[in-house]
């Protein structure tokens, strides 16, 4: 089972803090980094090789990582000499690569079962499956509805229920084989090729704990409660360090 996580961003929209470490090396609590973290529950749930996507100061990913074997994980890099987004890095590597694969960012923070979402897209014939969660956003206005000029609708303060990616997706190799190496691609991108020739990606729905580390005020969410979350973010079997 191989997992490609995608950590060659600047993290620009957390700086401060991203100014001194590389964003999927930003620590969580006192003892552990995000990266560290998510590579731990990859080898807990099976996962044997990791590819490192990396550009924006990848020496101390690569000085941190190491080859792997740490976390019981054999770990392989890419790394880009210009940006390649999201999902252009895969096209480089996409013969040393299995059927099905895991491709995630390295700055995510769940407990779920990443092994369960691969092989819930391997048993599908989708191109791609994509891991969602539910976000609720309050509207603090009220919200009219209009039509030839005159109001139909009226919702006070309304709250809107959506579906999100959660920057977590089942891959399969045939769904970037016509792409050129080299190519910078982001998977707003690809979702849309994919739409357009109605190859329509799949779900997997999940409502259990996620939290992107994107913005310093999430950054500090993860923190206050990394405690209390230790149980279901950490696999029972990684020693507390000393």
């Amino acid at each position: 089972m191989h997992a490609v996580i995608m950590a060659g961003g600047k993290g620009t929209r957390l700086k401060p803090y991203t100014t001194a470490l590389p964003k999927p090396l930003m620590p969580i609590g006192e003892d552990h980094a995000i990266l560290e973290i998510v590579l731990h529950q990859l080898a807990s749930q099976g996962f044997t090789v990791v590819t490192l996507a990396i550009n924006h100061m990848g020496s101390l990913i690569r000085a941190f990582v190491g080859d792997g074997s740490r976390f019981g994980l054999r770990v392989q890099y890419i790394e880009e000499s210009v940006p390649l987004s999201t999902i252009g890095p895969l096209f480089g590597i996409r013969n040393q690569l299995p059927e099905y694969f895991l491709v995630m960012n390295g700055d995510v923070l769940t407990d779920l079962d990443y092994a369960d979402l691969l092989h819930s897209h391997a048993s599908s014939d989708a191109p791609l499956t994509v891991a969602t969660y539910q976000r609720t956003v309050k509207i603090d206005f009220g919200v009219l509805e209009v039509s030839g000029g005159k109001v139909v609708q009226f919702r006070e303060k309304p709250k809107i229920d959506y579906r999100v990616s959660m920057g977590i997706y089942g891959f399969s190799r045939r769904t970037i084989a016509s792409y050129p190496q080299g190519l910078p691609f982001g998977f707003d991108q690809l979702v849309l090729d994919l739409l357009a020739k109605g190859d329509l990606p799949a779900t997997y729905n999940f409502d259990g704990y996620w939290l992107d580390i994107g913005r310093p005020e999430d950054y500090d969410e993860a923190n206050r409660r990394f405690e209390s979350l230790k149980p279901i973010l950490l696999p029972a079997r990684i020693p507390e360090p000393v």
